[in-house]
């Protein structure tokens, strides 16, 4: 296999994205790297606060003032595209780089027809006709299960449900077979069924375009089926990062455990759920060495510095002065 071949669609390195308010800094994302390669999913998770959506958001060039990439490098087929011009952003968006909301209405224009809208993504980036840009845009509606497609087309976004309206926006995002795609929670609002139709179709697009997929999320059990890697984020960092079956069947980082023993098929019937204890830090206040210290019952004198990133196992990945090795040391 060529060079070409196995280079990241996307690699970031030490990625620090900040915001700049009247009462502090608040480090979003402080100090991330991971890569994806094309046709591969990574999985990017963690509680409400950690930075996975201001991730995904540095990646496209569409943080607001107060914040700023303040660091690292993000970098799209070899092209270093972290202070790109916005000429150069709206090329890549859309095109080959997709973004696909939590809010659908981030996506959509309440007061143009969903065939308006659908037809101006795809001549944007593709010399086609109305009639086949048309076409295509049905065609991607049927997709995502939306019955009577054409008909469907004429409608403005108010005329649909919820989850109907994110189900046409990722249909948006995957008009024009873009090399990344970037989806923030985007099936939340979505009905099991409906949701596993998606996870279908955007795993058979990476399967046979070579889409790269990064898949934003704080629910697990999605990730388990669908990512290839997995990162978890806590307070603005990559605490763990490695195959999604062997980081949820052998987590080494207490929070990472924390987050697989809060789900609740892993707990037994009637039994409460293993919580986290504590919150969350402030971002604006963060405890000098391990953010996670007050909330894990490894913590000790050592966690008062920030650990540095250790390789238990070939391929892990963990920030922590105490990770949960145990295992590991048994089974070698």
């Amino acid at each position: 296999m060529s060079q070409s071949q196995t280079a990241p669609t996307l690699e970031v390195r030490d990625l620090k994205t900040h915001f700049f308010t009247r009462v502090g800094v608040v480090k979003a994302v402080d100090g991330i790297s991971f890569s994806v390669l094309p046709g591969k999913i990574l999985g990017l998770v963690g509680e409400s606060g950690s930075g996975k959506t201001v991730t995904g958001f540095s990646i496209l060039g569409l943080v607001d003032e107060p914040g700023r990439i303040t660091g690292g490098e993000i970098l799209y087929k070899g092209e270093n595209i972290t202070h790109a011009p916005e000429t150069r952003l709206q090329q890549l968006r859309g095109a080959n780089i997709a973004m696909i909301f939590q809010d659908p209405m981030m996506t959509l224009n309440p007061v143009l027809r969903i065939d308006t809208q659908m037809i101006e993504a795809v001549q944007a980036h593709q010399k086609v006709g109305r009639a086949e840009a048309l076409e295509m845009a049905r065609e991607g509606l049927e997709r995502l299960g939306i019955p009577s497609a054409a008909e469907r087309l004429k409608a403005y976004p108010h005329q649909f449900s919820g989850g109907m309206r994110q189900r046409v926006a990722i249909a948006i995002a995957l008009l024009n077979k873009p090399d990344l795609i970037i989806a923030d929670e985007p099936t939340t609002a979505l009905d099991v069924t409906i949701q596993g139709q998606i996870l279908f179709e955007v795993q058979k697009l990476c399967a046979e375009t070579g889409t790269a997929l990064i898949w934003i999320t704080h629910d697990l059990s999605v990730i388990a089926g669908l990512a290839d890697e997995i990162c978890v984020m806590y307070a603005g960092r990559i605490v763990e990062h490695g195959k999604v079956d062997e980081v949820l069947d052998r987590p080494f980082h207490p929070y990472t455990s924390g987050l697989i023993g809060s789900v609740p098929s892993r707990n037994r019937r009637g039994q409460p759920l293993n919580q986290i204890p504590g919150m969350t830090p402030s971002l604006l206040n963060l405890p000098a060495g391990c953010p996670f210290q007050a909330r894990c019952f490894r913590a000790d004198a050592a966690c008062k510095t920030y650990p540095a990133q250790s390789s238990p196992l070939a391929g892990r990945h963990v920030c922590c002065h105490h990770p949960l090795v145990e295992a590991a040391e048994i089974a070698t």
